[in-house]
């Protein structure tokens, strides 16, 4: 489909796409934890031929089969929800998550933990920038 000269792509093609990046993903995640397709397939409770298509972009997985290949991999599912399109990634990075993911603390204690981070974060950004030192941004 042409749009005032530009190419415009398909949903369908956009679909695809993602489904080949939650692929590579999960092949590379299988990869560094040093696991084979059989034993991640085993761990995750799904065929081996499903998760190779999987992995080669043919299929795209539901988020109750990614919920499995994350708990095969011993990553957070939110980590291939992200990849596979299904959420936004969120802002903090791990302190974040791990504050988050804490059941030993009340949902004020969180919330009160994660005002006092971003706190600290923000002033390390302004000292940075009046010192002109480098400063890691979010993306």
């Amino acid at each position: 489909m042409v749009d005032g000269g530009k190419r415009v792509k398909r949903v369908d093609e956009t679909v695809h796409e993602i489904g080949r990046d939650i692929g590579n993903y999960i092949r590379a995640q299988r990869t560094n934890a040093q696991l084979s397709l059989r034993q991640l397939a085993k761990m995750a409770g799904v065929s081996n031929p499903y998760l190779s298509q999987v992995e080669r972009g043919l299929r795209k997985p539901s988020a109750r089969i990614l919920q499995q290949i994350a708990t095969g991999l011993r990553i957070s599912a939110e980590a291939l929800y992200v990849q596979a399109g299904i959420l936004d990634q969120r802002i903090g990075g791990p302190v974040v998550d791990a504050v988050l993911a804490d059941i030993d603390l009340s949902e004020r204690h969180k919330q009160v933990l994660l005002d006092v981070y971003e706190s600290f974060r923000r002033e390390h950004h302004e000292e940075a920038a009046v010192l002109n030192l480098p400063s890691r941004k979010e993306p």
